[in-house]
């Protein structure tokens, strides 16, 4: 019998239920879960109030990666193949999916909003956009299959912001907020040829990015917005790059980083907004005239730049294992407390146990 962990109500703790996995339609499948990552936008929905588009009872979880035990008619290719779920699934056949835009389709299918997701042992979810994962590439770089459930959303989200804002050698780069997301928004911006500069309040983050693709790291509560640009300049002009054209990620999610992230605009500047809250924040958008810059928002990513994003841990280029933990999936109340508490340094991936 398939297990899943239902969220009943915000902040009440999630029950444990067994059920038959759906039976998969056309171009469906029945995915067994390796991993689902802990991504804050579970604790939105959990803690905050943030109303999932599924009526409640549902099984919260959109990192998730394992093997398809079952297929529907018209997707029986992917039986027995060992897969990344896209965290956003877009139809396919609409209007904007026609057009290359499925970050806006109408139709698209979110596991743990749209439909039953991955805090689970089985999932049902559409085929299309469903990432092959070779598990002997995983294991030559030290990684299982459940590791790479993050690519799901912590990794294939900055990497599609990464993409859209075409970063590229020479550019000089600002993550704001370097936890989860923003901390593979560093390594996968200097993948690209970037010098990357990394700011978060958290010494720890920051310390644990100095390897991993940040070329300066600064704590926020060292500067004021104003001496924050300054020394970002100064940076740039010491070495030799841009104090123009900053191409900055907004990852932290909350009011006070977006407002620090658009203080740092200077003409040409793209401002990536990666982070989400449900807090407003006062900025005067004339600033975006006066220095003909623009501000592009990040809604997932395209299936089909999945295998991209995957190729750069592959290649050894992105590394996650120094910022991933496996708990068993039992654990999740505790672990959806810890993590909301801030004190869960690495993203908790939930295993579901063996059958």
């Amino acid at each position: 019998m398939a297990q899943r962990w239902l969220m009943t109500a915000q902040s009440e703790p999630l029950k444990l239920e067994e059920f038959e996995p759906q039976t998969p339609g056309p171009d469906e499948v029945v995915v067994e879960v390796a991993g689902c990552g802990v991504c804050h936008t579970d604790l939105g929905y959990y803690y905050d109030g943030v109303r999932t588009n599924h009526a409640l009872p549902l099984a919260l979880g959109h990192e998730i990666s394992g093997t398809v035990v079952a297929t529907g008619e018209g997707a029986e290719r992917w039986l027995d193949q060992t897969v990344i779920v896209p965290a956003v699934i877009p139809c396919g056949t609409c209007d904007a999916c026609s057009r290359g835009k499925g970050t806006i389709c109408p139709n698209q299918k979110m596991p743990g909003n749209d439909i039953q997701g991955g805090f689970a042992s089985h999932v049902t979810v559409p085929a299309l956009g469903l990432c092959p994962v070779d598990v002997d590439k995983l294991a030559a770089v030290g990684l299982s299959l459940a590791d790479v459930s993050v690519v799901a959303d912590a990794v294939t989200t900055p990497y599609q912001a990464v993409v859209q804002a075409g970063v590229s050698p020479g550019d000089l780069v600002v993550v704001n907020g370097v936890g989860g997301v923003g901390g593979y928004a560093v390594q996968i911006a200097a993948a690209m040829g970037a010098t990357v500069v990394a700011v978060d309040v958290v010494e720890e983050k920051l310390a644990a990015l100095t390897d991993f693709g940040a070329a300066l790291t600064l704590n926020a509560r060292d500067f004021d917005p104003r001496t924050l640009k300054k020394e970002i300049a100064g940076f740039a002009k010491t070495n030799g790059l841009r104090t123009t054209e900053w191409i900055i990620f907004e990852c932290s999610g909350t009011a006070a980083g977006q407002q620090a992230a658009f203080g740092l605009l200077n003409h040409g500047a793209t401002l990536c907004t990666v982070g989400f809250t449900m807090d407003k924040v006062e900025v005067r958008l004339s600033n975006l005239m006066a220095f003909h810059a623009r501000v592009l928002g990040n809604w997932g990513c395209p299936p089909e730049l999945y295998p991209g994003a995957l190729d750069l841990i592959l290649d050894g280029k992105v590394k996650i294992a120094p910022f991933v933990e496996q708990r068993p999936l039992d654990d999740i109340n505790e672990i959806f407390q810890t993590v909301h508490d801030g004190k869960f340094a690495r993203r908790a991936i939930l295993v579901p146990a063996v059958a």
